[in-house]
């Protein structure tokens, strides 16, 4: 499987991290050994002394896709989880200065904490999923899939005429404003609503 993930996704992250607001979804990938799951550690790596969060809410797909219209797209998920794409910023930086790829920031192991999935079903609204991230019990980023530039549905027609989906792969949609950095000892906890989906300690 693969991880998808969408940058700039949500204007006010954009705009923190000041980069321009895209006019196409912006998209990089994780490998399979990124996947955190089960509520495990992450453990702060020694090649970084910048790792930030980044909550996400993220799509589980259910079938293989290619070239997929939009008005078909919702056919391809069947949950909806949330997860964190852990970034060595400082790694991002000096690769983004010298005009080089930053899978060593964004794609290294254990890099992407991912949720138990909801089924899609149990959602009322898809077009409003309240999401967000507690670090040591004080929120730091509130996110809700209204304000996202690209729908779930749009993301899935753009991608996939690139990269075909497969079933079992993850979507991560992009993350609010709020991002920030973790230290050895930090405890995040991401929900969906109120209900609490994720727990990661630093370590």
């Amino acid at each position: 499987m693969k991880i998808i993930c969408i940058g700039r996704n949500y204007s006010e992250h954009a705009k923190e991290l000041n980069n321009p607001v895209p006019a196409e979804p912006v998209f990089f990938m994780k490998p399979e050994s990124a996947q955190l799951r089960n509520n495990q550690p992450f453990f702060y790596p020694s090649f970084s002394s910048d790792i930030h969060y980044e909550v996400e809410l993220v799509l589980h797909i259910n079938k293989v896709g290619k070239n997929i219209q939009e008005k078909f797209a919702h056919t391809y998920y069947d949950g909806i989880g949330v997860g964190i794409d852990f970034t060595a910023r400082d790694l991002q930086k000096k690769a983004k200065e010298k005009g080089l790829p930053w899978e060593m920031a964004k794609a290294f192991d254990f890099s992407a904490p991912v949720s138990e999935f909801i089924t899609v079903s149990a959602f009322h609204d898809l077009n409003n999923i309240a999401f967000g991230l507690y670090k040591n019990g004080e929120v730091v980023q509130q996110g809700n899939s209204q304000d996202m530039i690209f729908s779930f549905d749009a993301i899935i027609a753009y991608v996939s005429r690139f990269v075909t989906l497969k079933q079992g792969d993850y979507i991560f949609t992009g993350t609010p404003a709020g991002v920030g950095p973790v230290v050895i000892g930090d405890r995040l906890e991401a929900f969906i609503g109120n209900e609490k989906m994720l727990l990661c300690n630093i370590r």
